[in-house]
C-alpha cells in the first residue's frame, strides 16, 4: 500500500475517532449538567418533578401535591428523628460491661417498627398521589408505580439511615 494511501486512512480514522468522542460528550453533557426533563427520570432531576412530569400535573393539583409532599416530609422527618434516638439508646447498650438481651432486642423491635410505619408512609404518599389524579393521568400513574424503586432508590453518594 502507497504511505499517501496509508496516511488518508490514518487521517480519516482519527477525524471519526475524534467526531464519535465529540459526540459522545455532547450527548452525555458534562458531569452537573441538568437537562430539561423530557422523558423518563434521568439523574439530577427532582422526584417531585420527575412525578410533576410524568403524571401531567395541573397548577391545582402540583399544590395538592405540595400539601402531600409537606405531610410526607415531615412524617419521615419524624420517623427518622425517632430511629435516631433508639439507635443512639441502642448503641449506648455497647458501654455496659454486659449488653442487657432483653432491652436490645427490644430496641430493635422498635426499630423495625418505625422502618415499617416508614414504608407504610411512602405507600400512602403514593396512594394520595393516586388520589388527586384524574381518569386520564391513572395509566401515568401505573407506569411510575414501576419505577418508583429506581426514582427514590438512595444515590450512591448518600447515606442510608443513620
Amino acid at each position: 500500500m502507497e504511505k499517501t494511501k496509508l496516511l488518508t486512512i490514518s487521517i480519516i480514522g482519527l477525524l471519526l475517532l475524534n467526531l464519535a468522542t465529540l459526540g459522545f460528550l455532547f450527548l452525555n453533557g458534562p458531569r452537573g449538567h441538568k437537562p430539561p426533563f423530557d422523558g423518563p427520570p434521568r439523574e439530577g432531576h427532582k422526584p417531585k418533578e420527575i412525578i410533576i412530569n410524568k403524571l401531567h400535573f395541573d397548577a391545582n393539583q402540583q399544590k395538592e401535591y405540595d400539601k402531600i409532599i409537606q405531610w410526607h416530609h415531615s412524617e419521615i422527618e419524624r420517623l427518622d428523628s425517632n430511629i435516631r434516638q433508639t439507635k443512639n439508646e441502642l448503641y449506648s447498650q455497647l458501654s455496659n460491661s454486659e449488653v442487657n438481651v432483653k432491652t436490645k432486642d427490644s430496641l430493635i423491635a422498635v426499630l423495625n417498627s418505625y422502618q415499617n410505619q416508614i414504608e407504610q408512609t411512602h405507600f400512602k404518599h403514593f396512594e394520595d398521589i393516586k388520589k388527586i389524579c384524574h381518569k386520564e393521568q391513572l395509566e401515568d400513574f401505573n407506569d411510575l408505580t414501576e419505577e418508583l424503586s429506581r426514582i427514590f432508590a438512595p444515590k450512591p453518594h448518600e447515606p442510608r439511615h443513620d
